[in-house]
């Protein structure tokens, strides 16, 4: 692949079998061994005393690691270059940032020079590492940045991203003199992709293929954010163990995560010569401690020691890409932002003007489009559900809204539509993606972007990356051997939606949340200066009691209840109440019509059915889709006969003191709005004492009740009351909270005298 990490999540102990499910799970950062470039030395602080050696020390220092073990660290390396060692450790608390430290060994008489690098862990521990500093060295470590000054001028005066790719591969290779060096990003998946190359001329080119994040395994991934440069000398190379294996102390295996001389896993090694490399370095690039990217390098033609110092130069110019990519992405995410944001602020200032709809202010010029990029979008507010461009069918919609419910939080998002709802079949032209956005009751705003068709160039079928080998008795994972350029059509998925998206989304909502709010407290106020105006001045009766209550539903919704008491033109009484379906000011709308012209039809003398007949009649032509039902009772005060019509109204109660109440059976007509309803009237008598109590299901409806047991709590409170005021009604059945509006109107007959 491209040098960095794939596989290494393989590293297996000698003699452990090395297959399928170990691989994935060995912690890469204790292998026990070191590359043998350099040796280790495992100090206890303060008293600075060996504790644990590589196996390889005699080879570079001349001390058999058996007997350097528990010995002060002078008897091992000599008194000179120990107290170089002991200032060095005690003079810096970060002795990263001050690595390396020019040390020099007597070894067999000879002075031996070493860059000594030293990491300070838990419990007292210091790790010395010494890699042989006697080979070519193109600058000392304290010109570090004269070496990649230019560089680092043509990183920060070059805007374009691709640009500061290439700048980077080619300054680190002509730094480091690897045959290859390649830039590396991934993508939200952690799939890479090579974005830019400086390379032999003889080479074929990687630049543009991409390697599955499997490559490159999440705890590899975890290392390389924690130790930002990793060599392998020599893919050849031999590990040299850690003698003793666990620290005689701690007991514990030794952490090699800040360990240049770290031993790699023997499956990473296998990997790297399917690929012809000898030898390879990787730098990450880090935002926000986010491994993002590698600068991977390869070298063919044998083992490649770059020196430390040209190593650590290496590092600085990964950490000024890192810094200038990151400037370059905060800037055009900046930009982008404040386009965004002026965009939202123009839908915040169309939302609060009322005189039109909340969807339509959504929907104008700028719309929801321009605020998130996608192929279509629905918006369901107060009216019916309204889009924009390309949508899926209404059922997938609601579908997809259900989903978006049951996930958490108030904004859902997928990118791979079939994927997370296959049962809808939307087609990929249509939507691979939605980003939704829940709100209360029911309404809802829901973007829809469509697949995303691409073509990827991957380094080899990543399928394919690793075949299981049988030998003897354990199995081993082979990477893959192929590299060849292997071509794929990704579909089924649509563009990601981004972080920043979703916050525009997240905002959004409490846009549109405060805009229904203050145009329900709006409605409102209008709402109930038009249900007070319409609530009648009941006629004075001189022997007959009449009154009437009106409560709307909790949380002060508005509905569509209303009642009426008229004397028409013979002479009798006519008592009317009625409920239109819906709230807020489309029913209160819708009522106060229906009220007036049933009055008005009253008024003229026509007999009750025709009346409601009329009535229904009006609704049918100039009221589409409105419902409601009506009772209407005409009464003669001199004798108490009475006839009624109920369209499909709960049927009114007859109250005599001491006695059940009684429900008085008229005939059901069908409701006001059905088309050529023919109402029926039914006659019935109010005896004397008795009282005629007509109400709305609001008055009985419960959450999880049967309307039949509301009926029954009711009839127990009016035999209760005896003579019931329409007050004394609702207190008797009120139980703290009203789902729906609730309306009484009482009629008492007096006592024969």
């Amino acid at each position: 692949m491209t040098g960095a990490d794939p596989a290494e999540e393989g590293f297996v102990a000698p003699g452990v079998p090395i297959d399928l499910d170990n691989c994935a799970r060995e912690p890469i950062h204790i292998p026990g061994s070191i590359q043998p470039r350099g040796v280790l030395l495992v100090v206890r602080e303060p008293e600075l005393t060996v504790q644990q050696v590589s196996a390889n020390l005699a080879d570079h220092v001349g001390v058999a690691a058996e007997d350097a073990l528990e010995r002060p660290l002078a008897e091992v390396l000599g008194v000179a270059a120990a107290t170089d060692i002991s200032r060095f450790a005690a003079s810096f608390a970060d002795l990263r940032a001050r690595n390396p430290l020019d040390v020099t060994l007597d070894v067999a008489g000879r002075a031996v020079q070493f860059d000594g690098i030293l990491h300070r862990e838990p419990h007292g521990v210091l790790l010395v590492e010494l890699e042989p500093a006697d080979g070519p060295r193109p600058f000392s470590f304290p010109n570090t940045y004269q070496a990649v000054r230019s560089a680092v001028a043509e990183l920060n005066n070059t805007a374009e991203i691709a640009e500061l790719y290439d700048i980077a591969a080619r300054s680190v290779r002509e730094l480091t003199g690897f045959d290859r060096v390649m830039v590396y990003r991934y993508d939200d998946d952690y799939n890479g992709e090579v974005v830019a190359e400086a390379k032999r001329d003889d080479l074929n080119p990687f630049l543009g293929l991409h390697y599955p994040a499997s490559d490159i395994p999440a705890q590899a991934r975890a290392l390389y954010e924690r130790n930002w440069l990793r060599l392998i000398s020599d893919v050849d190379y031999t590990p040299s163990p850690v003698v003793p294996t666990r620290n005689p102390v701690t007991g514990a295996q030794l952490d090699l995560t800040h360990a240049t001389l770290r031993s790699v896993s023997p499956i990473h090694v296998e990997y790297l010569r399917n690929m012809g490399v000898g030898a390879s370095m990787s730098i990450s690039l880090l935002r926000d401690g986010r491994l993002w990217g590698l600068i991977a390098c390869h070298h063919y033609s044998g083992p490649h020691t770059p020196p430390y110092g040209t190593r650590a130069a290496a590092e600085f110019l990964g950490s000024t890409l890192s810094l200038r990519l990151v400037d370059r992405v905060d800037e055009e995410r900046y930009r982008a932002r404040l386009e965004r944001q002026a965009v939202l602020a123009k839908l915040t200032a169309a939302t609060v003007d009322e005189r039109d709809s909340l969807a339509s202010a959504l929907l104008g010029a700028p719309d929801l489009l321009d605020l998130v990029t996608a192929d279509g979008v629905v918006v369901q507010l107060n009216d019916a559900p309204r889009s924009r461009r390309t949508v899926p069918d209404p059922d997938a919609v609601e579908a997809l809204v259900r989903w978006a419910r049951e996930s958490p939080g108030a904004v859902a998002s997928t990118d791979r539509l079939a994927e997370t709802l296959p049962e809808l079949a939307v087609p990929g032209d249509v939507a691979c993606g939605a980003l939704v956005v829940t709100l209360p009751d029911e309404r809802y705003v829901a973007w829809f972007r469509a697949e995303a068709r691409r073509s990827v160039d991957w380094g080899g079928d990543p399928y394919n990356k690793a075949i299981a080998v049988q030998e003897g008795d354990s199995v081993r994972l082979s990477p893959r051997k192929s590299f060849e350029r292997w071509s794929e059509i990704v579909r089924g998925r649509a563009q990601a939606w981004t972080v920043d998206e979703l916050d525009l989304a997240d905002r959004l909502r409490r846009v549109v949340v405060e805009a229904l709010f203050q145009r329900a407290r709006s409605e409102l106020r209008l709402a109930e200066t038009l249900q007070r105006n319409l609530q009648p001045k009941l006629p004075v009766l001189t022997d007959w009691q009449l009154t009437a209550h009106y409560e709307p539903a909790e949380g002060g919704r508005i509905g569509g209840d209303w009642c009426d008491a008229l004397t028409v033109p013979d002479g009798r009484l006519v008592t009317v109440l009625g409920d239109v379906a819906g709230h807020g000011i489309p029913a209160a709308g819708t009522m106060a019509q229906l009220c007036n012209a049933l009055r008005a039809y009253l008024f003229e003398g026509l007999p009750v059915v025709d009346a409601v007949a009329r009535t229904n009649e009006f609704a049918v032509r100039l009221l589409p889709g409105a419902f409601a039902t009506v009772t209407v009772v005409a009464i003669d005060l001199g004798t108490g006969e009475a006839e009624g019509v109920s369209a499909g109204h709960p049927l009114p109660y007859l109250v005599r003191p001491g006695a059940e109440a009684a429900t008085v059976e008229l005939a059901i007509s069908p409701p006001l709005g059905v088309r050529d309803a023919r109402p029926v009237t039914t006659a019935f008598t109010i005896a004397p004492g008795e009282s005629l109590v007509l109400f709305s299901d609001g008055l009985i409806e419960r959450r999880d009740e049967a309307l039949d047991e509301g009926r029954r709590r009711l009839a127990e409170a009016l035999a209760g009351l005896g003579t019931p005021t329409a007050r004394d009604v609702r207190a008797a059945v009120a139980n703290g909270h009203t789902q729906d509006d609730a309306t009484v109107v009482a009629l008492r007959r007096p006592v024969a005298g």
